[in-house]
Protein backbone atom coordinates (compact mmCIF):
# COMPACT_ATOMS: atom_id res chain seq x y z
CA UNK A 1 0.00 0.00 0.00
CA UNK A 2 1.16 3.54 -0.83
CA UNK A 3 0.33 6.68 1.12
CA UNK A 4 -1.42 9.21 -1.10
CA UNK A 5 -2.22 12.84 -0.31
CA UNK A 6 -4.36 15.33 -2.17
CA UNK A 7 -2.02 18.01 -3.51
CA UNK A 8 -3.94 21.28 -3.84
CA UNK A 9 -1.50 22.64 -6.42
CA UNK A 10 -1.76 19.55 -8.63
CA UNK A 11 -5.49 19.24 -7.80
CA UNK A 12 -5.19 15.48 -7.56
CA UNK A 13 -4.11 12.64 -5.30
CA UNK A 14 -0.39 11.99 -5.46
CA UNK A 15 1.77 9.20 -4.04
CA UNK A 16 3.68 10.68 -1.15
CA UNK A 17 7.43 10.26 -1.58
CA UNK A 18 9.56 12.28 0.87
CA UNK A 19 12.62 14.07 -0.43
CA UNK A 20 14.72 12.14 2.11
CA UNK A 21 13.87 8.47 2.72
CA UNK A 22 12.59 7.87 6.24
CA UNK A 23 12.20 11.59 7.04
CA UNK A 24 9.45 14.14 6.39
CA UNK A 25 9.67 17.93 6.55
CA UNK A 26 6.40 19.81 7.06
CA UNK A 27 5.54 23.49 7.49
CA UNK A 28 2.05 24.54 8.58
CA UNK A 29 0.83 28.11 8.84
CA UNK A 30 0.04 28.77 12.48
CA UNK A 31 -2.17 31.41 14.06
CA UNK A 32 -2.05 35.17 13.88
CA UNK A 33 -2.34 35.89 17.58
CA UNK A 34 -4.49 39.01 17.69
CA UNK A 35 -7.24 37.17 19.62
CA UNK A 36 -7.97 33.78 21.10
CA UNK A 37 -8.46 30.49 19.22
CA UNK A 38 -11.79 29.42 17.77
CA UNK A 39 -13.07 26.03 16.70
CA UNK A 40 -11.62 26.40 13.19
CA UNK A 41 -8.13 26.85 14.63
CA UNK A 42 -8.52 23.63 16.62
CA UNK A 43 -9.81 21.71 13.61
CA UNK A 44 -6.89 22.83 11.41
CA UNK A 45 -4.19 22.13 13.97
CA UNK A 46 -5.73 18.73 14.74
CA UNK A 47 -5.83 17.73 11.06
CA UNK A 48 -2.08 18.20 10.79
CA UNK A 49 -1.48 16.55 14.16
CA UNK A 50 -3.17 13.41 12.80
CA UNK A 51 -1.24 13.68 9.51
CA UNK A 52 1.99 14.03 11.44
CA UNK A 53 1.19 10.92 13.49
CA UNK A 54 0.39 8.85 10.42
CA UNK A 55 3.54 10.03 8.63
CA UNK A 56 5.57 8.97 11.67
CA UNK A 57 3.91 5.57 11.58
CA UNK A 58 4.28 5.05 7.82
CA UNK A 59 7.42 6.97 6.86
CA UNK A 60 9.61 7.87 9.83
CA UNK A 61 10.74 10.99 11.67
CA UNK A 62 8.81 14.20 10.99
CA UNK A 63 10.27 17.68 11.40
CA UNK A 64 7.15 19.74 11.92
CA UNK A 65 7.26 23.54 11.92
CA UNK A 66 4.22 25.64 12.83
CA UNK A 67 4.80 29.39 13.06
CA UNK A 68 3.26 32.12 15.20
CA UNK A 69 2.47 35.40 13.45
CA UNK A 70 3.06 37.80 16.32
CA UNK A 71 3.42 41.03 14.32
CA UNK A 72 0.56 42.00 12.04
CA UNK A 73 -1.92 44.83 11.40
CA UNK A 74 -4.55 42.97 13.44
CA UNK A 75 -2.24 42.49 16.42
CA UNK A 76 -1.39 46.21 16.42
CA UNK A 77 -5.08 47.13 16.07
CA UNK A 78 -6.09 45.03 19.09
CA UNK A 79 -3.39 46.39 21.40
CA UNK A 80 -4.46 48.88 24.06
CA UNK A 81 -2.70 51.47 26.23
CA UNK A 82 -2.80 48.88 29.02
CA UNK A 83 -1.52 45.97 26.92
CA UNK A 84 1.17 46.48 24.29
CA UNK A 85 1.01 44.55 21.02
CA UNK A 86 3.78 42.17 22.05
CA UNK A 87 2.13 41.44 25.43
CA UNK A 88 -1.18 40.77 23.69
CA UNK A 89 0.52 38.50 21.17
CA UNK A 90 2.23 36.50 23.91
CA UNK A 91 -0.99 36.15 25.94
CA UNK A 92 -2.90 34.94 22.90
CA UNK A 93 -0.06 32.60 21.91
CA UNK A 94 -0.38 30.96 25.32
CA UNK A 95 -4.15 30.64 24.82
CA UNK A 96 -3.56 28.79 21.55
CA UNK A 97 -0.98 26.50 23.12
CA UNK A 98 -3.31 25.68 26.02
CA UNK A 99 -6.24 24.92 23.70
CA UNK A 100 -4.10 22.73 21.46
CA UNK A 101 -2.74 20.84 24.45
CA UNK A 102 -6.22 20.36 25.92
CA UNK A 103 -7.31 18.21 22.95
CA UNK A 104 -4.03 16.31 22.76
CA UNK A 105 -2.30 18.16 19.89
CA UNK A 106 1.44 17.70 20.32
CA UNK A 107 3.76 20.73 20.17
CA UNK A 108 5.56 21.11 16.82
CA UNK A 109 9.25 20.36 16.48
CA UNK A 110 9.84 24.11 16.11
CA UNK A 111 7.38 26.94 16.71
CA UNK A 112 9.10 30.13 15.53
CA UNK A 113 7.68 33.60 16.07
CA UNK A 114 7.79 35.95 13.12
CA UNK A 115 9.56 38.64 15.14
CA UNK A 116 12.52 36.29 15.68
CA UNK A 117 13.25 35.96 11.93
CA UNK A 118 13.32 39.60 10.73
CA UNK A 119 16.91 39.35 9.37
CA UNK A 120 15.97 36.28 7.30
CA UNK A 121 12.97 38.14 5.89
CA UNK A 122 15.10 41.12 4.93
CA UNK A 123 17.64 38.84 3.25
CA UNK A 124 14.88 37.21 1.17
CA UNK A 125 13.49 40.63 0.20
CA UNK A 126 16.94 41.75 -0.90
CA UNK A 127 17.27 38.67 -3.13
CA UNK A 128 13.92 39.44 -4.76
CA UNK A 129 14.92 43.05 -5.43
CA UNK A 130 18.24 41.93 -6.89
CA UNK A 131 16.44 39.48 -9.16
CA UNK A 132 14.06 42.12 -10.48
CA UNK A 133 10.98 40.67 -8.76
CA UNK A 134 10.50 43.36 -6.11
CA UNK A 135 10.91 47.12 -5.82
CA UNK A 136 11.11 49.72 -3.07
CA UNK A 137 8.80 52.72 -3.15
CA UNK A 138 8.15 55.39 -0.52
CA UNK A 139 9.45 53.27 2.35
CA UNK A 140 7.58 50.12 1.31
CA UNK A 141 8.76 47.12 -0.72
CA UNK A 142 6.36 45.31 -3.07
CA UNK A 143 6.51 42.05 -5.00
CA UNK A 144 6.10 42.73 -8.71
CA UNK A 145 3.53 40.11 -9.68
CA UNK A 146 3.89 40.76 -13.42
CA UNK A 147 7.58 39.92 -13.21
CA UNK A 148 6.65 36.34 -12.36
CA UNK A 149 4.66 34.66 -15.16
CA UNK A 150 3.75 31.67 -12.96
CA UNK A 151 1.88 33.88 -10.47
CA UNK A 152 -1.52 32.28 -9.83
CA UNK A 153 -0.35 28.69 -10.41
CA UNK A 154 -1.41 27.44 -6.96
CA UNK A 155 -5.04 28.51 -7.28
CA UNK A 156 -5.10 28.46 -11.09
CA UNK A 157 -6.24 32.02 -11.50
CA UNK A 158 -5.33 34.54 -14.15
CA UNK A 159 -3.78 37.69 -12.77
CA UNK A 160 -6.29 40.07 -14.34
CA UNK A 161 -9.19 38.14 -12.81
CA UNK A 162 -7.79 38.50 -9.27
CA UNK A 163 -8.89 41.08 -6.75
CA UNK A 164 -6.30 43.81 -6.03
CA UNK A 165 -4.04 43.20 -3.02
CA UNK A 166 -5.26 45.10 0.03
CA UNK A 167 -2.52 44.16 2.47
CA UNK A 168 -0.67 47.50 2.38
CA UNK A 169 -0.93 51.18 1.53
CA UNK A 170 -1.05 51.37 -2.30
CA UNK A 171 0.93 54.64 -2.33
CA UNK A 172 3.93 53.26 -4.22
CA UNK A 173 2.46 50.31 -6.13
CA UNK A 174 3.12 49.84 -9.82
CA UNK A 175 0.21 47.41 -10.11
CA UNK A 176 -2.80 47.05 -7.78
CA UNK A 177 -2.08 43.31 -7.51
CA UNK A 178 1.45 43.82 -6.15
CA UNK A 179 1.67 42.78 -2.50
CA UNK A 180 3.76 44.07 0.39
CA UNK A 181 7.04 42.48 1.39
CA UNK A 182 8.03 45.33 3.72
CA UNK A 183 5.76 47.98 5.24
CA UNK A 184 7.25 51.34 6.05
CA UNK A 185 6.64 52.65 9.56
CA UNK A 186 3.56 54.84 9.90
CA UNK A 187 2.75 57.69 12.27
CA UNK A 188 0.97 56.45 15.35
CA UNK A 189 2.46 52.96 15.30
CA UNK A 190 4.66 52.06 18.29
CA UNK A 191 8.43 52.22 17.85
CA UNK A 192 8.63 48.66 19.21
CA UNK A 193 6.78 47.45 16.10
CA UNK A 194 9.44 48.77 13.74
CA UNK A 195 12.82 47.42 12.63
CA UNK A 196 15.62 49.11 10.72
CA UNK A 197 16.07 47.96 7.13
CA UNK A 198 17.85 49.05 3.91
CA UNK A 199 14.50 50.52 2.78
CA UNK A 200 13.76 52.41 5.97
CA UNK A 201 12.24 51.53 9.31
CA UNK A 202 9.20 49.28 9.18
CA UNK A 203 7.98 45.72 9.55
CA UNK A 204 7.51 42.68 7.31
CA UNK A 205 4.43 41.88 5.28
CA UNK A 206 2.49 38.78 6.26
CA UNK A 207 3.42 36.59 3.30
CA UNK A 208 7.20 37.05 3.49
CA UNK A 209 7.17 35.83 7.09
CA UNK A 210 6.26 32.24 6.23
CA UNK A 211 8.60 32.05 3.23
CA UNK A 212 11.52 33.14 5.40
CA UNK A 213 10.68 30.96 8.39
CA UNK A 214 10.08 27.80 6.36
CA UNK A 215 13.41 28.32 4.60
CA UNK A 216 15.22 28.99 7.87
CA UNK A 217 13.98 25.86 9.62
CA UNK A 218 13.49 23.41 6.73
CA UNK A 219 15.67 24.69 3.90
CA UNK A 220 14.85 25.94 0.39
CA UNK A 221 12.85 22.78 -0.38
CA UNK A 222 10.65 20.76 1.97
CA UNK A 223 7.99 18.11 1.65
CA UNK A 224 4.62 19.45 2.81
CA UNK A 225 3.16 22.91 3.20
CA UNK A 226 -0.13 22.90 5.09
CA UNK A 227 -2.83 25.26 6.25
CA UNK A 228 -6.50 26.06 6.10
CA UNK A 229 -8.38 26.20 2.81
CA UNK A 230 -8.93 29.92 3.30
CA UNK A 231 -5.15 30.52 3.13
CA UNK A 232 -4.74 29.32 -0.45
CA UNK A 233 -5.25 32.85 -1.75
CA UNK A 234 -3.68 35.23 -1.29
CA UNK A 235 -1.36 33.94 1.42
CA UNK A 236 -0.09 30.67 -0.02
CA UNK A 237 -0.22 31.91 -3.59
CA UNK A 238 2.04 34.79 -2.58
CA UNK A 239 4.35 32.58 -0.55
CA UNK A 240 4.86 30.29 -3.52
CA UNK A 241 5.50 33.16 -5.94
CA UNK A 242 8.04 35.01 -3.82
CA UNK A 243 9.94 31.87 -2.76
CA UNK A 244 10.07 30.47 -6.30
CA UNK A 245 11.08 33.86 -7.70
CA UNK A 246 13.93 33.94 -5.17
CA UNK A 247 15.16 30.60 -6.53
CA UNK A 248 13.81 28.23 -3.88
CA UNK A 249 12.11 24.95 -4.85
CA UNK A 250 9.81 25.47 -1.82
CA UNK A 251 7.00 22.97 -1.03
CA UNK A 252 6.70 19.66 -2.88
CA UNK A 253 3.11 19.00 -1.71
CA UNK A 254 0.37 21.47 -0.71
CA UNK A 255 -2.19 20.13 1.79
CA UNK A 256 -5.20 22.15 2.97
CA UNK A 257 -7.83 21.35 5.57
CA UNK A 258 -11.51 22.27 5.17
CA UNK A 259 -13.28 24.96 7.16
CA UNK A 260 -15.79 24.76 10.03
CA UNK A 261 -19.42 25.73 9.72
CA UNK A 262 -21.97 26.02 12.52
CA UNK A 263 -25.50 24.79 11.78
CA UNK A 264 -24.75 25.00 8.07
CA UNK A 265 -23.27 28.51 8.06
CA UNK A 266 -19.65 29.56 7.81
CA UNK A 267 -18.34 30.50 11.24
CA UNK A 268 -18.27 34.29 11.36
CA UNK A 269 -18.18 37.01 14.00
CA UNK A 270 -20.61 39.05 11.94
CA UNK A 271 -23.16 36.21 12.02
CA UNK A 272 -22.77 35.79 15.76
CA UNK A 273 -21.88 32.10 15.44
CA UNK A 274 -18.19 32.40 16.23
CA UNK A 275 -17.38 29.48 18.54
CA UNK A 276 -14.40 30.14 20.78
CA UNK A 277 -12.22 27.23 21.83
CA UNK A 278 -12.46 28.14 25.50
CA UNK A 279 -16.27 27.97 25.37
CA UNK A 280 -16.25 24.55 23.69
CA UNK A 281 -13.67 23.18 26.12
CA UNK A 282 -15.67 24.50 29.03
CA UNK A 283 -18.84 22.80 27.78
CA UNK A 284 -17.45 19.43 26.62
CA UNK A 285 -14.87 16.85 27.58
CA UNK A 286 -11.65 17.61 25.61
CA UNK A 287 -11.51 14.05 24.25
CA UNK A 288 -15.07 14.43 22.96
CA UNK A 289 -14.03 17.66 21.23
CA UNK A 290 -11.05 15.91 19.65
CA UNK A 291 -13.19 13.04 18.39
CA UNK A 292 -15.87 15.37 17.00
CA UNK A 293 -13.28 17.41 15.10
CA UNK A 294 -11.28 14.45 13.79
CA UNK A 295 -14.24 12.30 12.71
CA UNK A 296 -14.87 14.11 9.42
CA UNK A 297 -12.43 13.95 6.51
CA UNK A 298 -9.84 16.70 6.94
CA UNK A 299 -10.62 18.27 3.54
CA UNK A 300 -14.38 18.37 4.07
CA UNK A 301 -16.37 21.28 5.41
CA UNK A 302 -17.17 20.34 9.02
CA UNK A 303 -20.59 21.39 10.25
CA UNK A 304 -20.68 21.49 14.03
CA UNK A 305 -23.96 21.05 15.91
CA UNK A 306 -24.93 19.86 19.37
CA UNK A 307 -25.36 16.37 17.95
CA UNK A 308 -21.71 16.35 16.80
CA UNK A 309 -20.53 16.18 20.39
CA UNK A 310 -23.29 13.80 21.51
CA UNK A 311 -22.35 11.37 18.74
CA UNK A 312 -18.66 11.70 19.61
CA UNK A 313 -19.37 11.00 23.29
CA UNK A 314 -21.41 7.90 22.40
CA UNK A 315 -18.70 6.59 20.06
CA UNK A 316 -16.04 7.04 22.71
CA UNK A 317 -18.19 5.36 25.32
CA UNK A 318 -18.58 2.31 23.05
CA UNK A 319 -14.81 2.07 22.78
CA UNK A 320 -14.30 2.61 26.48
CA UNK A 321 -16.89 0.10 27.67
CA UNK A 322 -15.50 -2.64 25.43
CA UNK A 323 -11.95 -2.07 26.69
CA UNK A 324 -13.12 -1.94 30.32
CA UNK A 325 -15.22 -5.05 29.79
CA UNK A 326 -12.24 -6.95 28.35
CA UNK A 327 -9.96 -5.71 31.13
CA UNK A 328 -12.45 -7.06 33.66
CA UNK A 329 -12.50 -10.43 31.92
CA UNK A 330 -8.71 -10.53 31.71
CA UNK A 331 -7.96 -9.10 35.11
CA UNK A 332 -6.41 -6.06 33.41
CA UNK A 333 -3.42 -7.87 31.91
CA UNK A 334 -3.22 -7.24 28.19
CA UNK A 335 -1.48 -3.88 27.96
CA UNK A 336 0.53 -4.30 24.79
CA UNK A 337 -0.02 -2.79 21.34
CA UNK A 338 -0.37 -4.57 18.03
CA UNK A 339 2.65 -4.85 15.79
CA UNK A 340 0.31 -4.80 12.82
CA UNK A 341 -2.89 -3.00 11.94
CA UNK A 342 -6.00 -4.16 10.08
CA UNK A 343 -5.42 -3.82 6.34
CA UNK A 344 -8.64 -1.83 5.96
CA UNK A 345 -7.47 0.70 8.56
CA UNK A 346 -4.11 1.17 6.82
CA UNK A 347 -5.80 1.44 3.41
CA UNK A 348 -8.16 4.13 4.72
CA UNK A 349 -5.40 6.20 6.31
CA UNK A 350 -3.15 5.80 3.27
CA UNK A 351 -5.97 7.09 1.05
CA UNK A 352 -5.53 10.80 1.80
CA UNK A 353 -5.92 10.31 5.55
CA UNK A 354 -9.38 8.74 5.38
CA UNK A 355 -10.18 8.99 9.08
CA UNK A 356 -13.96 8.38 8.71
CA UNK A 357 -13.29 5.02 7.04
CA UNK A 358 -10.54 4.26 9.58
CA UNK A 359 -12.99 4.93 12.42
CA UNK A 360 -15.46 2.52 10.81
CA UNK A 361 -12.77 -0.18 10.96
CA UNK A 362 -12.06 0.66 14.60
CA UNK A 363 -15.73 0.40 15.59
CA UNK A 364 -16.17 -2.83 13.64
CA UNK A 365 -13.26 -4.22 15.66
CA UNK A 366 -15.03 -3.09 18.85
CA UNK A 367 -18.20 -4.92 17.74
CA UNK A 368 -16.21 -8.06 16.95
CA UNK A 369 -14.55 -7.86 20.36
CA UNK A 370 -17.88 -7.54 22.15
CA UNK A 371 -19.24 -10.48 20.17
CA UNK A 372 -16.22 -12.54 21.19
CA UNK A 373 -16.79 -11.67 24.85
CA UNK A 374 -20.46 -12.63 24.51
CA UNK A 375 -19.24 -16.01 23.24
CA UNK A 376 -16.71 -16.27 26.10
CA UNK A 377 -13.85 -16.21 23.59
CA UNK A 378 -11.49 -14.08 25.65
CA UNK A 379 -8.49 -14.71 23.38
CA UNK A 380 -10.30 -13.33 20.31
CA UNK A 381 -11.61 -10.40 22.35
CA UNK A 382 -8.09 -9.67 23.55
CA UNK A 383 -6.81 -9.60 19.97
CA UNK A 384 -9.57 -7.14 19.09
CA UNK A 385 -8.74 -4.96 22.09
CA UNK A 386 -5.06 -4.82 21.19
CA UNK A 387 -5.96 -3.58 17.71
CA UNK A 388 -8.49 -1.11 19.11
CA UNK A 389 -5.87 0.33 21.45
CA UNK A 390 -3.39 0.67 18.59
CA UNK A 391 -5.79 2.27 16.11
CA UNK A 392 -7.29 4.61 18.71
CA UNK A 393 -3.80 5.52 19.89
CA UNK A 394 -2.72 6.53 16.39
CA UNK A 395 -5.75 8.83 16.15
CA UNK A 396 -5.22 10.10 19.69
CA UNK A 397 -8.66 8.97 20.89
CA UNK A 398 -7.94 5.99 23.17
CA UNK A 399 -10.20 6.83 26.14
CA UNK A 400 -8.26 4.53 28.47
CA UNK A 401 -4.85 6.05 27.76
CA UNK A 402 -2.88 7.94 30.37
CA UNK A 403 -3.32 11.13 28.31
CA UNK A 404 -7.09 11.17 28.85
CA UNK A 405 -7.29 9.66 32.30
CA UNK A 406 -9.26 12.02 34.49
CA UNK A 407 -10.84 13.75 31.48
CA UNK A 408 -13.40 11.08 30.69
CA UNK A 409 -15.76 11.57 33.61
CA UNK A 410 -17.32 14.86 32.59
CA UNK A 411 -20.75 16.02 33.71
CA UNK A 412 -22.62 14.10 31.02
CA UNK A 413 -20.73 10.85 31.69
CA UNK A 414 -21.26 11.19 35.44
CA UNK A 415 -24.96 11.86 34.95
CA UNK A 416 -25.36 8.82 32.68
CA UNK A 417 -23.46 6.61 35.12
CA UNK A 418 -25.66 7.77 38.01
CA UNK A 419 -28.89 7.13 36.10
CA UNK A 420 -27.92 3.69 34.83
CA UNK A 421 -26.55 2.61 38.22
CA UNK A 422 -29.80 3.70 39.83
CA UNK A 423 -31.78 1.59 37.34
CA UNK A 424 -29.49 -1.39 37.96
CA UNK A 425 -30.12 -1.06 41.70
CA UNK A 426 -33.90 -0.91 41.12
CA UNK A 427 -33.72 -4.01 38.93
CA UNK A 428 -31.66 -5.84 41.56
CA UNK A 429 -34.28 -5.08 44.21
CA UNK A 430 -37.07 -6.23 41.88
CA UNK A 431 -35.26 -9.50 41.21
CA UNK A 432 -34.59 -10.01 44.93
CA UNK A 433 -38.33 -9.59 45.54
CA UNK A 434 -39.09 -11.96 42.63
CA UNK A 435 -40.88 -9.12 40.81
CA UNK A 436 -39.79 -10.43 37.42
CA UNK A 437 -42.07 -8.20 35.29
CA UNK A 438 -40.60 -5.07 36.93
CA UNK A 439 -37.05 -6.36 36.44
CA UNK A 440 -37.77 -7.09 32.78
CA UNK A 441 -39.31 -3.65 32.25
CA UNK A 442 -36.15 -2.01 33.58
CA UNK A 443 -33.90 -4.16 31.37
CA UNK A 444 -36.09 -3.34 28.33
CA UNK A 445 -36.05 0.38 29.08
CA UNK A 446 -32.28 0.37 29.41
CA UNK A 447 -31.91 -1.67 26.20
CA UNK A 448 -34.16 0.80 24.34
CA UNK A 449 -31.64 3.50 25.25
CA UNK A 450 -28.87 1.47 23.61
CA UNK A 451 -27.38 0.13 26.84
CA UNK A 452 -26.59 -3.52 27.53
CA UNK A 453 -26.66 -5.01 31.03
CA UNK A 454 -24.32 -7.92 31.75
CA UNK A 455 -24.99 -10.03 34.83
CA UNK A 456 -21.80 -11.60 36.23
CA UNK A 457 -20.74 -13.29 39.44
CA UNK A 458 -19.42 -9.97 40.76
CA UNK A 459 -22.52 -7.93 39.91
CA UNK A 460 -24.24 -6.30 36.94
CA UNK A 461 -22.14 -4.22 34.55
CA UNK A 462 -23.43 -1.93 31.82
CA UNK A 463 -22.11 -0.83 28.48
CA UNK A 464 -23.31 1.13 25.48
CA UNK A 465 -24.13 -1.11 22.56
CA UNK A 466 -21.23 -1.44 20.10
Amino acid sequence: MTLRLYDTKAQQLRDFVPSEPGRVSMYVCGPTVQSGPHLGHLRGALAFDVLRGWLEHRVGAVTYVRNVTDIDDKVLANATPDETWWALAYRMERAFSDAYSAIGIRPPTYEPRATASIPQMQELIARLIAGGHAYAAEGDVYFDVRSWPAYGELTRQSLDAMEPATDADPRGKRDPHDFALWKGAKAGEPDSASWDSPWGAGRPGWHIECSAMSRRYLGPEFDIHGGGLDLRFPHHENELAQSAAAGDAFARYWVHNGLVTVDGQKMSKSLGNFVLAEDILRAYDPLVVRYALVAAHYRSSLDITESSFAEAASALERIRTFLVRLARAKGGEYGWLATDLPDAFVAAMDDDLGVPEALAVLHETVRAGNAALDASDVDAATNSAIHVHTMAGILGIDPTSERWRGHSDGAEARALHTLVTSLIDQRARARAGKDWPAADRIRDAVAAAGITLEDTSDGTHWSIDG
